[in-house]
């Protein structure tokens, strides 16, 4: 279960003062995630997701997120709506951790996604992105290129205890990818790229449906400003591979096509496809391979397999463009 937090009845009954929600009528951990604490929360006015920042969430980062979420709802965009307190705050504090209280969205998530869901997971991209243009707070990632660099240094002594050799094959990518990216969002070389606010991990357990139907998207703990193409080279890695590792073009076709309907991509973009993917690959075989190396005793969620997005790495390295994602130029 992903909650590193515990919460009492006490310290929650307080936080619950400061809002006009009602008195709890029921309070749970929630499975998922891998950074935060999170609860299914119950009032006396409804279903709530409570949600309390761990250390691996810049606390300054935060008005970010929420006001992110705040703008896009107001958008219309399907998402969750942070709830305002008695003064308007977003975020609170309890158990010692900042915390926000998040409306609660219907759906589930696909555990085994169809070319209609991928279809529909572009649409919303692309929704997204122009829902966010005018949105006026600025967060760099992070967890682009640059970043990249202490990652690769913090795994270097042990990652080949995972696989002989993966330091050195870590590395070799890192160069290589660092040295082709573009430097700025907005330029690359002759082929200016469209950029802006991207949600960064829209893995399938942050896509909610309803049966096939799009319901809304959940948990921005990621999202930054950066190159659009770059967010579907994420989805592309998230939504296209098959259990057996296997690349299905046909739900990369649809997620694209799905991405077209709503903002047509620039040549620009698809060109750069192969090369974010690999990138997107690479970031985040580093982030599980990290959490792998470093597993918090008594944590109570398990890390994700990092050899999954080796794999995935490799393919992407074979891919000579993107009509091997389904999208012709």
């Amino acid at each position: 279960m992903a909650v590193y937090t515990e919460i009492d009845e006490t310290q929650l009954a307080a936080l619950l003062q400061r809002y006009k929600l009602g008195c709890a009528l029921s309070v749970k951990g929630i499975a998922e995630g891998v950074e935060n604490s999170n609860y299914l929360l119950g009032t006396e006015t409804g279903n709530y997701i409570l949600t309390l920042y761990e250390r691996r969430v810049k606390r300054d980062d935060l008005p970010y997120f929420l006001g992110l979420m705040d703008h896009l709802a107001a958008k219309g965009l399907a998402c969750p709506t942070p709830i305002h307190d008695r003064d308007g705050n977003l975020l609170n504090e309890v158990a010692g951790r900042p915390c926000a209280i998040i409306s609660f969205l219907n759906g589930v998530w696909p555990k085994k996604p169809t070319a209609k869901q991928c279809n529909e997971l572009g649409a919303a991209t692309a929704r997204l992105h122009l829902a966010g243009k005018d949105f006026p707070m600025h967060r760099p990632n992070a967890l682009s290129v640059d970043g990249w660099a202490k990652l690769v240094a913090d795994c270097a002594d042990k990652a080949d205890t995972v696989v002989p050799g993966l330091a050195h094959e870590i590395a070799r990518e890192y160069d290589a990818l660092k040295a082709a990216w573009p430097e700025t969002p907005g330029r690359a070389g002759d082929r200016p790229l469209p950029h802006g606010v991207i949600h960064a991990d829209l893995f399938p357990d942050n896509v909610f449906f309803i049966g096939e139907s799009f319901s809304g998207l959940i948990d921005f703990y990621f999202a930054c400003n950066d190159y659009f193409a770059y967010e579907l080279a994420i989805n592309l890695n998230a939504w296209c591979f098959e259990a057996d590792g296997a690349f299905n073009v046909t739900k990369a076709r649809a997620l694209l096509s799905g991405y077209e309907s709503v903002r047509p991509l620039t040549d620009g973009e698809v060109h750069t496809l192969p090369l974010f993917a690999r990138g997107s690959a690479l970031r985040f075989l580093l982030t599980r391979l990290y959490d792998w190396l470093n597993q918090v005793p008594g944590a109570l969620v398990k890390p994700k397999d990092p050899l999954e997005y080796w794999k995935k790495l490799k393919f992407h390295r074979q891919v000579l463009g993107a009509s091997a994602y389904g999208i012709e130029r």
